[in-house]
């Protein structure tokens, strides 16, 4: 008998435990991200941006983070402000530059910018890495 009331107890036990653990790994939609909280948010107009246009955004996207390594790597740091600056200048080169482009132009544009993103990637991750900012 008390073997059963041992088991059963164990069973509750383990039962709660495994609930709250489950009730932990519940995805929320709060996308808070996990450094440098303060970065800046996009620009409204491109979180609204029309669904045929978002080409458009990726490219932002892309300017902006081939910028930003950029600055870490000229720097050689990682603090949050060079790593996350404002969207100004990456939204300048926009609208200087491709603001009336065709599609495919703007599709080279976002490969060509990914491409040095990825290239400066290499010599920023280990300058962030070691700020714990990656």
């Amino acid at each position: 008998m008390m073997r059963v009331i041992a088991t059963a107890g164990l069973l509750v036990v383990l039962g709660a435990t495994a609930g709250v653990a489950e009730r932990n790994l519940i995805p929320t939609l709060d996308n808070q991200p996990d450094v440098c909280p303060d970065q800046p948010p996009e620009p409204q107009w491109m979180q609204d941006i029309d669904v045929r246009e978002s080409h458009k955004r990726l490219l932002i996207q892309q300017i902006y983070r081939a910028q930003s390594l950029q600055r870490i790597v000229e720097a050689q740091s990682c603090e949050c402000p060079t790593r996350y600056p404002s969207w100004d200048s990456a939204e300048g080169i926009f609208v200087k530059h491709f603001a009336a482009s065709e599609y495919w132009d703007i599709v080279e544009a976002t490969s060509e910018y990914r491409r040095q993103a990825n290239e400066l990637r290499r010599e920023a991750m280990p300058i962030c890495e070691a700020a714990g900012n990656w």
